[in-house]
């Protein structure tokens, strides 16, 4: 087994049905733009109800149909926003709460401290969570899991990875294995994924690679280390 080997997009998804929601984080080949991505997925009519927007650089997810609308509390959130140099992306409200947390000098890992797995038992989806941090021409990023230590969602596992970048190399962390019932939790450590130097080329490949009848939304940020400039891509599967 290679621990080091780095899979293909198509590799880690085309033959799972359900990941859930998913983050990505790495460095393209050309060593010259940070990236991320964030997808999500849903079987029910009430997950598959949503869109992706953008405003003024931060992601939201929106009913697709307000009328189809149930419980909101899960599936509508912030995915993505900025605090000075750090860019945060997560599968939840926790995005409030770390943005939150940095605005009161709390490091990534303290500011999530105060959050927990969703209560979505038996399933006890895990939130995750990612933050790249910017510094002179370069960056460095961290992910976090928290997810229930047992089937009946008695307590929370934490786990925190910091990682230095390295070129055509990103670092994926989903919600779920695959599919089931209840749907087992993700893990061990973030899966080592392809980065593309296209924005374009990720996005594609991404999508296509996510099952057909589950996929949402699919979000993509490239971030020059130099001048600093995004380029940002968005998908979704309701128009």
């Amino acid at each position: 087994m290679d621990i080091y080997r780095i899979n293909t997009p198509e590799e880690l998804l085309e033959n799972n049905t359900y990941p859930g929601r998913g983050i990505v984080i790495g460095l393209t080949p050309d060593g010259t733009k940070a990236m991320t991505a964030y997808f999500i997925m849903g079987r029910s009519e009430n997950s598959r109800n949503r869109i992706f927007t953008e405003k003024n650089g931060e992601v939201f997810t929106e009913p697709f149909d307000t009328s189809k609308v149930q419980d909101p509390s899960l599936i509508i959130y912030a995915a993505i926003r900025s605090f000075e140099n750090n860019l945060i992306v997560t599968n939840g409200n926790q995005t409030d709460t770390i943005y939150d947390g940095l605005k009161e000098g709390k490091c990534f890992k303290k500011a999530l401290e105060s959050r927990e797995f969703e209560p979505d038992g038996p399933n006890f989806t895990p939130r995750i969570s990612g933050m790249l941090t910017f510094g002179e021409g370069d960056f460095t990023y961290q992910m976090s899991i928290l997810k229930s230590a047992d089937a009946e969602g008695s307590a929370c596992n934490r786990f925190t990875y910091t990682y230095a970048p390295k070129a055509g190399l990103g670092h994926f962390i989903h919600t779920y294995v695959c599919d089931g019932n209840p749907i087992p939790t993700f893990q061990g450590e973030p899966e080592r994924i392809a980065v593309c130097d296209d924005i374009d080329e990720m996005t594609n490949r991404i999508w296509k690679a996510l099952n057909e009848q589950n996929k949402i939304s699919l979000y993509v940020r490239y971030v020059d280390l130099k001048t600093g400039k995004t380029e940002n891509r968005l998908v979704n599967k309701n128009q």
